[in-house]
């Protein structure tokens, strides 16, 4: 298979390899891997504290030089199109934004129980069912209506 290796963190090049890997893969039928190098800046999730096996400072060096948002921002200030006023304006628009969508989403029904245990497997493997069977009886003895 064919394989396209890209800086991860150069929306640039990440843009160039995809375009390179969708007209090989038009040209040859056939699937393009695209492998973008990039450096993990934040926890895996909520419960990991990476700051126990990575040095911060390695952390905030990488950050400093590889950052994504950082880089696109230094290329828009060096041709001048971007400045603080206007960083300003987009996060406040922004901001607006989020909190527009946050309302509409809290507005919405929430999703009926059933698709908690139907979104992944096709027939539900025994732990699921078990899950489900001790989450219903949770409701029920303490009385939560869960639509």
């Amino acid at each position: 298979m064919a394989g396209i290796r890209v800086d991860g963190n150069d929306v640039f090049a990440v843009h160039a390899a995809v375009a390179e890997a969708r007209k090989l893969a038009l040209e040859t039928s056939a699937p393009v891997m695209i492998e973008a190098m990039t450096y993990r800046q934040g926890h895996h999730s909520t419960s990991d504290d990476s700051s126990r096996y990575r040095d911060m400072d390695e952390v905030q060096a990488a950050q400093d030089v590889t950052d994504p948002i950082l880089r696109m921002d230094k290329f828009l200030r060096h041709y001048g199109w971007m400045d603080d006023d206007a960083v300003s304006l987009i996060e406040d628009e922004e901001r607006v934004a989020v909190l527009r969508a946050m309302e509409a989403a809290e507005a919405r029904p929430g999703p009926k129980l059933d698709t908690m245990f139907t979104d992944v497997y096709h027939e539900k493997p025994p732990h699921l069912l078990r899950q489900e069977t001790e989450l219903r009886q949770h409701l029920k003895r303490h009385d939560i209506v869960y639509h």
